[in-house]
């Protein structure tokens, strides 16, 4: 918290800030400015709804102090960046970038908002550095809309592999390395993306769909078709990484793909070993390098996964009851610091104090809970207990008694 107090100017949202992210930390079951304010010992959440959406501070300052606190006590001079998207699914139509639309966290086409995260995979731990929210069409060809959910209503539509490029830039930009990023078919199959990571000498691996179309020596296929014309000698059985039941072997394979531009470009084909489904990745290396490097590449891939049901599971990064731009970006941010913190505190612990044989190393969610037990855990009094109960039963029917005269008054 020291690290991001001089971005504020007044002690007040120093101190508040504090309390917000020891509240995402904690084992609240619902995480909102209601149930933080509360568990913080504070009389009412106008406090903590006015810290994410009137107070003067500045998010994005904030977030580039996470991204190099993670940088620095993550550093990997391997480290792989990762890009992805998750959803997070919304009743209404108000919400800044709500619209009906596929998110994989529901598994369907759902009424949500969508956002991108740049995570920094190495391997003493994982985190996302990055974030930029989605905004379809449907709101940027509405100047007006953008208007009331704090959007700049002059501001373009950008797709998502456009959103990564930008957070790519932004890390790079701010004198951090890393040597590889990974992506899924969304960001693989954009040329876009891809070329702007060679024009900066930065190697990926990024999956793409069967249907895609590579130049080979023997010509133009598509990638689905290649599998059959390999010798089964080019099939190798190698490591994607160590999963939650051990390490995940597939056969894999890798074709080179001549081009006349500089550096090493390949299409590197996964097979399951089980059931033979096929994963199919455009690489590109400055160097040469070997199928090994670009399989751990292809296998860091699945820490985005991790990071969002860690920050999701343990600092309410999905948990956000916010409508406008500013709330997001800052509740997000604050998400994320907060799941930085025990990631950076894993890797420090493991580093420190490796865990015998007899015990499995410490995990997020077990540092969570000592965290929160040993060192911050509150316990209010009753009457403050009541005094809440009284306050939400007040402010509820408020409510009530305001969406009944709306009703009421609206013509038939």
């Amino acid at each position: 918290m020291n690290r991001i107090a001089g971005r504020f100017t007044r002690v007040e949202p120093r101190r508040r800030i504090r309390r917000l992210v020891l509240g995402l930390l904690s084992d609240l079951p619902r995480k909102n400015c209601w149930t933080i304010a509360e568990w913080a010992g504070e009389a009412a959440p106008d406090g903590m709804q006015h810290l994410l959406n009137r107070a003067k501070w500045d998010a994005d300052a904030v977030h580039d102090d996470l991204r190099d606190y993670v940088a620095e006590y993550l550093h990997d001079d391997q480290a792989v960046l990762v890009v992805d998207e998750t959803g997070d699914v919304k009743k209404d139509t108000h919400t800044v970038g709500v619209q009906r639309q596929y998110t994989g966290t529901a598994g369907r086409i759902e009424n949500s908002q969508v956002a991108v995260y740049l995570v920094y995979a190495g391997q003493r731990g994982h985190a996302a550095v990055d974030r930029e929210l989605y905004i379809p069409r449907s709101w940027t060809d509405q100047p007006d809309r953008c208007r009331a959910a704090g959007l700049d209503p002059d501001a373009g539509f950008a797709t998502k592999p456009e959103l990564a490029t930008r957070m790519i830039a932004r890390f790079l930009d701010a004198g951090h390395r890393a040597r590889w990023v990974a992506g899924d078919e969304v960001y693989g199959g954009n040329p876009k993306l891809r070329t702007a990571l060679e024009e900066r000498g930065t190697g990926y691996v990024l999956a793409v769909a069967r249907t895609h179309e590579v130049a080979t020596q023997a010509g133009k296929f598509r990638a689905h078709t290649l599998p059959k014309k390999l010798p089964k000698r080019a099939w190798q059985k190698l490591s994607a990484g160590a999963g939650a039941k051990g390490q995940r072997f597939y056969d894999w394979a890798v074709i080179d793909l001549p081009e006349p531009q500089l550096g090493h470009r390949h299409l590197l084909i996964r097979r399951n070993r089980t059931t033979g489904e096929l994963a199919y990745y455009r690489c590109y290396s400055p160097q040469p390098v070997p199928l090994t490097t670009l399989v751990r590449v292809a296998g860091s891939r699945w820490r985005v996964e991790e990071t969002f049901q860690s920050a999701k599971g343990l600092a309410g990064l999905d948990e956000h009851q916010v409508r406008r731009f500013a709330s997001w970006s800052r509740w997000v941010t604050l998400a994320m610091l907060a799941h930085a913190f025990l990631a950076v505190l894993r890797a420090d612990e493991h580093a420190r104090h490796p865990a015998p044989d007899d015990l499995i190393p410490l995990t997020c969610n077990e540092i969570a809970r000592l965290f929160m037990t040993l060192a911050v855990q509150r316990v209010q009094d009753a009457a403050h207990r009541l005094r809440w109960s009284h306050w939400r039963r007040c402010h509820l029917a408020r409510s009530q008694a305001s969406h009944y005269h709306r009703h009421a008054s609206s013509p038939a």
